[in-house]
Parts: C-alpha cells; structure tokens; sequence
C-alpha cells in the first residue's frame, strides 16, 4: 500500500487545517510525459504565511489545487525525488529543488530545460514561470547536498532578498541616505540587509523589542531600534517586511516627504496592504529586467556569488530545528502564524 498525505489549510482562516489522507495498493497510473515526485524535506517560514495571505491576490491557491470546498494547500520550497516517471531524461532517484505542494506527493508534467524541467501542468501555465521551474541538483551549480537545510530556509527567501537589493540600487536607491527595513530579524528581511551592505546607504532596522539583541548580533544593520523608537529625518527608502500599518503610518507621519519610497514585501503580520502609499514589490517582475539586461547565464552568475557570501555566514545566524510528518509540519505552521517561532532558529520538516 502507498501512503499520501496532503495538509489542507481553511482559506479564510489559516489557523484551520486538516490532514487529507489517501491509502492506493501501488504507485498511481501516470499519462504521457508526466513524472511523480516524493517530497522529502522542505523548509517553513514566515514567507509561506505570506503565500496563504495573498493567495488570491497572486494565485498562489492555483499551483496546487485541492476538491476540498473552502480549503487551500500552502506552498513550500524544498527538495523531492523521483519515483517514477514516463520521462527517459527524468528517471526514478533523480533529486530536484523547487516549489513544492504541503504534501508527501506531488504529480508534475515536465517540459525540459538545460538545469532541470519546467511543470508544464495545465493549470499552472498562466501562473508566474519563477515558481513552475524545478533544479536537477546534478545540474545545479549552486547545489551542495551538506547544504540542504540552508537551500530550502533561505535560497527562496534570498532570491527575493536579491532581487529586491537589486531593484533599489539599479534606481539609485530613490535617492535616499537611508534604508529602514521592518521585520529586521525575519530571514527575507535581513538577506536584503546583506545585500545592501557597502551599497552607500545607512540601514536601520526595526523589530519587535525582544528581537532586538539577536537582530544587533547579526551586524548586517548600522542601526537596530525597536518599533516605537523614532527614525531620523532624512530621504529614506522603507522596506516593509511586517504588513503593519500602525508602523507605516508611524514613519508616514515622522518622515513626511523624506519618505521617497514605500515598498511592500513581506506580511508577516498578516493582511494584504491596501494603503496606496505603499508599492507591493513582485520578484518575478525584477527577475525579468534582470534576465533580459543580463542573459540567464549572467543572472545564475550574479546570484550565485551573492548565495555563496550569504550561506558562508548565515549558518552562525540561526540554528535548525527539525520535524517529520505532517502532524509536525502543522505544528510548525501553527506557530509561524501565530508568530511564535523564534528569530535564532528555523524549521526544516522531512515527509
């Protein structure tokens, strides 16, 4: 008997979920040109509560769809294996990184590319090609089996912190002294810092008061203040990693037109920013100037030596804490939501 599981999260509410069990006698019946994964380790942070958060703002419910009325299934980036295929390039034990579904298996239809596949799924042809691409890890230079843990926590995040860094000085940073970023401690947040390092800007960060000492002792800010400390006055650019709008009002109202940008990344606080003030930033529109201004093979270049400098530090930042199961995996999720894991670790599950 094959066992698969899928964890299913209530679309209005994400602290509901449930565990969809399915017992088959053998492997599923595949069609033509499709390719059955087993997922095997993933990574959860605050960035796939942003995923549940803005679901239907960006389609992220629709990479993968469940027949369970009012339910979701969250996105996950992580490693999984092929056990069986109808694919010659694609056979059974080959290991792939990319975006993966909160559950044991996954069903894809690869359209080959020189580093891997991309799922060429009917439903999922109209969604953004950055999360349909799946890395063979043999064809991944940047791929390092002793670094997995750190690949599925941060390599998603980092391309995000990449692209964004990227973005701010390709314009110069809006002419702005100053970088606040809020959410200093959350992983998206201080990738961007790293990033930003030695680009000519001060960067403040803000956080929660008892994120403050571990936020300091990464030395990637010139300044840590906790959120009610008041920011000086001089052309900054606020990078909005929490989604809370007491904060953006807070500098809305200290700043004024020193402000010069407003951009929202991350919502950790979890709800979708309606202020206008605020411009939501989409990596996949930068990963498209920069593929073009760069060439795929320029882009793969550039942030490769970026990931390298960020993972020669960042497993001294934060320790591994590990889970198995879907059982663990929602207690996982229960407390990122709740936002109750800690800054100091992070949470690698294995199915």
């Amino acid at each position: 008997m094959i066992s698969r599981w899928t964890v299913v999260v209530d679309r209005d509410d994400l602290t509901k979920t449930d565990v969809l069990h399915d017992e088959l006698p053998g492997l599923p019946e595949l069609d033509d040109c499709e390719v059955l994964l087993r997922v095997d380790r993933v990574g959860l942070t605050a960035n796939n509560v942003t995923y549940g958060v803005i679901g239907d703002v960006i389609g992220y419910w629709r990479f993968f769809p469940t027949t369970a009325e009012g339910r979701g299934v969250i996105p996950l980036w992580g490693f999984a294996d092929v056990v069986e295929s109808t694919v010659d390039a694609l056979p059974a034990g080959t290991r792939v990184y990319g975006y993966l579904p909160m559950s044991s298996h996954l069903v894809v239809r690869p359209k080959l590319t020189s580093s891997g596949f991309v799922d060429a799924a009917e439903h999922r042809t109209d969604l953004p090609s950055v999360y349909n691409s799946y890395l063979i890890t043999t064809s991944d230079p940047a791929y390092d089996p002793r670094l997995e843990d750190l690949q599925v926590l941060y390599r998603p995040l980092f391309m995000t912190s990449f692209l964004l860094a990227d973005q701010l000085v390709d314009n110069d940073c809006y002419g702005a002294r100053t970088v606040v970023i809020s959410s200093a401690s959350s992983k998206t947040a201080f990738g961007t810092a790293q990033c930003l390092r030695d680009k000519g800007v001060r960067l403040v960060g803000l956080t929660s008061p008892r994120n403050v000492e571990f936020t300091k002792s990464l030395g990637l800010y010139d300044t840590v203040l906790p959120y009610d400390a008041a920011v000086d006055v001089e052309p900054t650019v606020y990078l909005d990693f929490s989604g809370s709008a007491d904060v953006r009002s807070a500098l809305h109202d200290r700043l004024g037109e020193a402000l010069v940008k407003d951009i929202s990344i991350g919502l950790t606080h979890q709800a979708a920013s309606q202020d206008a003030r605020s411009q939501f930033f989409f990596a996949p529109d930068q990963l498209r100037k920069r593929t073009a201004d760069w060439g795929s093979a320029g882009l793969a270049e550039r942030f490769g030596e970026a990931w390298r400098g960020f993972t020669a530090q960042a497993g001294d930042w934060v320790g591994i804490a590990r889970h198995s199961g879907p059982d663990e995996l929602i207690d996982v999720w229960q407390a990122v939501l709740r936002g109750r894991a800690n800054p100091d670790t992070a949470d690698v599950i294995t199915f």
